[in-house]
């Protein structure tokens, strides 16, 4: 069994699982050392008030920590609607519906759902390119109102 600890053992489907983690996990820094240091992040569905995109994995970092200590949205549950190979195997298409709770008490909160679809380039085990399509409107759901934009992933 490859040590899944090397990045270079990671298949495109196991960073994959771990971006999700890192999402459940609201951890920027586990987001962020999945991406090579000059990988691009693209969101080509941008909402306003959010950069279109990070560029390098500390910009990533930077993006995500800012973005997610920011809002109250807890990432409650992922599903994997489909995951779809492409002609290159570094390259793989990822439907999901991110489940989402906003708001406070936390024993009430607002349970949103927001689909989107990941292209995720992978590289030796890291990812050097992302093309992160989120449904707008509900990503506008999510967003804090006086603390600028949240993103579920």
């Amino acid at each position: 069994m490859p040590d899944l600890t090397t990045p270079a053992a990671r298949t495109p489907r196991e960073v994959l699982a771990r971006y999700y983690q890192a999402m459940r996990d609201k951890s920027a820094d586990d987001l962020a050392d999945l991406y090579a240091m000059d990988a691009v992040h693209e969101f080509p569905f941008s909402s306003p008030g959010f950069p279109p995109r990070f560029e390098g994995r500390e910009s990533v970092r930077a993006g995500y920590r800012a973005v997610w200590d920011a809002s109250p949205a807890r990432v409650t549950g992922i599903s994997e609607v489909a995951v779809h190979e492409t002609a290159d195997p570094r390259v793989i298409v990822a439907e999901h519906v991110v489940h989402v709770a906003v708001g406070t008490p936390p024993d009430r909160p607002t349970a949103l759902t927001v689909p989107g679809l990941l292209i995720l380039h992978v590289h030796d085990g890291l990812l050097s390119r992302v093309r992160d399509y989120m449904d707008s409107p509900a990503v506008a759901d999510v967003r804090p109102q006086a603390a600028g934009a949240a993103r579920c992933g």
